[in-house]
């Protein structure tokens, strides 16, 4: 097969090796993809708040837009996974930078028809490409080296990651939530002249950055199709987990490990939270009761909710070298949990402060969420890793699920759906992550 998976000879390389310098290299190129897609994910959050003052809408209908775009997760993972078999992991990466792109240039025509559907095709056409783009290098940056600090340095690319997030709030306020949105009554009083003004003021808001993300994707694909990327033979992985096998692994499918599909169900629910909480920042800071924040203003708070995550991982990449991963999962997932509570019981700067916070403790779990479950799945590791991408669906359907409270209960207290994901992530720290055999 062309999917390829780690092996102790090319781990013995890594640390001894002739090969660390080709694989220092090669993650270094791959953070650069971990950059790009956090960037372009976080500007979903921007992108919320103008387009529900552009179109009109209510929480509910907004939240389609996380929708499409994570049910690309969904839908596109499991067939990644097994493209990234047939076309190898720079073939994956290749197709997932262009679909991307792609999907960026489709914001140009959807801002100058002023078409909401054709801005949703559009998140899903980008999410499509950024899917595959983490079938191909999430499980490639934890063969490149050590089994055993897979966490570890899937949480430094994820660092990175999260570097992206960080930068896009600032950059979509200042560039998408800079340009006024009118409310539908000042529209209504706009002359012809004025409104085709307006409307093309409001279109470049959003044509314009994203143009200049397709430029950078295509950039990218043109590096990674003239590089030269280490390949790792195909054979069977030892796990790293420090709990030994009570089961044959020699399965037919990647579902029949058990800790890999309660894995799967913590992305699940980890995304899901992550998102629900950035999607909703600014609207929540912008309440009289917490900080009564203008849109832009509030859209720069949300580079704290980010960037917390960013010092987390950077933090996390070393301290989790000594800390054995699962701990550190149950701690922050814990943590996290109480922030939020905090959040939905208190009010003003308190509560605006508590939520932002919880982007820190958010930092390592993905990493080690997806580096646990794919521990030991050895043949069955692209299709493990497909798994786990489309469990990032959970980022469609928990935001909408909780548009659907803030509609009837409050935006303040329907932040009780994160709250609730990370009480589950503590559980698999605690138990779920075990090597079990699904019978």
């Amino acid at each position: 097969m062309a999917y390829v998976t780690a092996t102790t000879r090319a781990s013995d390389k890594l640390a001894g090796g002739s090969d660390k310098n080709t694989y220092f290299g090669s993650l270094t190129l791959l953070t650069s993809l971990f950059f790009i897609w956090g960037f372009i994910t976080c500007l979903n959050d921007i992108l919320i708040p103008h387009l529900k003052s552009v179109f009109t809408l209510n929480y509910t209908q907004v939240m389609l837009v996380q929708f499409c775009f994570f049910t690309a997760y969904f839908v596109v993972s499991v067939p990644s996974g097994y493209l990234v078999e047939k076309i190898d992991y720079k073939g994956g990466i290749i197709s997932g930078l262009t679909i991307a792109g792609i999907g960026c240039l489709l914001f140009y025509p959807a801002a100058s028809r002023h078409s909401y559907p054709l801005f949703l095709s559009a998140f899903f056409v980008l999410a499509s490409g950024i899917t595959l783009l983490q079938v191909a290098a999430n499980p490639y940056v934890t063969l490149l080296g050590k089994p055993e600090t897979a966490s570890s340095r899937l949480t430094m690319t994820q660092a990175f990651n999260s570097l992206g997030t960080t930068i896009a709030p600032y950059f979509g306020a200042l560039f998408i939530l800079g340009a006024a949105v009118k409310t539908a009554d000042e529209i209504k009083l706009l002359n012809n002249e004025e409104l085709t003004a307006y409307q093309d003021a409001q279109a470049a808001a959003v044509q314009n950055p994203y143009l200049f993300l397709a430029a950078v994707l295509f950039f990218i694909a043109v590096i990674f199709a003239i590089i030269k990327l280490p390949e790792i033979k195909s054979a069977d992985q030892q796990p790293a987990n420090t709990e030994k096998l009570s089961f044959d692994d020699d399965h037919d499918s990647a579902w029949a490990y058990k800790h890999l599909v309660l894995g799967a169900i913590g992305i699940f629910v980890y995304v899901g939270g992550e998102v629900s909480i950035g999607s909703f920042l600014i609207n929540f800071l912008g309440e009289p009761a917490i900080a009564g924040l203008a849109e832009k203003e509030a859209g720069k708070y949300v580079s704290f909710y980010w960037g917390g995550a960013m010092i987390g991982r950077f933090a996390g990449a070393a301290v989790m070298q000594k800390i054995q991963p699962a701990k550190a999962l149950i701690f922050n997932a814990v943590t996290a949990a109480v922030l939020v509570l905090m959040t939905i019981i208190g009010s003003g700067h308190f509560a605006m402060w508590t939520i932002l916070s919880v982007g820190l403790f958010n930092s390592i779990m993905f990493p080690t969420i997806f580096s646990l479950a794919v521990d030991g799945l050895g043949k069955h590791r692209g299709q493990g890793s497909g798994i786990l991408c489309a469990a990032i669906v959970g980022g469609a359907i928990l935001p909408v699920v909780q548009g659907l409270f803030a509609d009837r209960i409050g935006i303040q207290t329907a932040f009780f759906i994160p709250f609730l994901c990370y009480l589950y992530i503590a559980y698999y720290g605690w138990r779920g992550y075990k090597f079990a055999s699904i019978k």
